[in-house]
């Protein structure tokens, strides 16, 4: 949607990202959203090793707003409910189940977490860091162009390990944890190759 006048608008998505790979070959991109123009809700993006990429997504206000931006091959709505713990999450969909293991702060979770909040989620900084981002950690971006005339920008505010990861897509096994390579194709950046969750600020500007 364009706004009166053809002004751009920004919203701004607040919550965490988990990048797992599987032995199975699919890779998943789990979102646990906390605050958004939506309300709070969780999502899946996976891409299977055929590279056919699969969105999950609860409604159609979520599909709306993830498929504008991202490129998929194939999109469900269903209900996907996401439970969070200190040391694990539990993601179940009709299509989906998946478990993951979260651990310790990573090294650059500890560097993240030194940066003022209001800085590191700031379009500025992300733009800034921009061309270290892709040095420090293989596939990521923190800003770049989507679909539509669209431009993101990601602020990264924390960073965990992810211990294991295990769980069945379409009722067959995934497998266990892997690595997230290669790395996903839905937009401008991947997530970590290495298996992780990501405290994140996506903010997203429409024209």
């Amino acid at each position: 949607m364009t706004p009166a006048g053809g002004a751009a608008r920004r919203q701004r998505y607040a919550g965490r990202i988990a990048g797992v790979g599987t032995t199975s070959g699919t890779r998943l991109v789990v979102g646990s959203w906390a605050s958004t123009p939506l309300g709070r809700f969780a999502d899946v993006m996976l891409e299977r090793p055929d590279g056919h990429r699969v969105l999950l997504a609860p409604d159609d206000a979520v599909r709306g707003v993830i498929e504008s931006t991202y490129v998929f091959d194939e999109v469900r709505i269903e209900p996907v409910t996401l439970v969070e713990s200190d040391t694990g999450w539990s993601v179940t969909s009709p299509s989906l189940s998946l478990a993951i293991d979260v651990g310790t702060r990573t090294p650059l979770g500890w560097l993240l977490h030194t940066v003022p909040r209001p800085l590191a989620t700031s379009t500025t900084w992300a733009t800034l860091v921009d061309p270290l981002a892709g040095l420090l950690v293989d596939g990521v971006r923190t800003r770049g162009t989507a679909r539509e005339g669209r431009r993101e920008w990601y602020g990264a505010t924390d960073m965990h390990h992810v211990l294991g990861a295990a769980g069945a897509l379409d009722g067959v096994d995934l497998g266990r944890l892997a690595p997230v390579d290669p790395p996903c194709r839905f937009g401008f950046s991947s997530t970590p190759r290495t298996p992780s969750v990501t405290t994140v600020v996506t903010t997203i500007e429409t024209l």
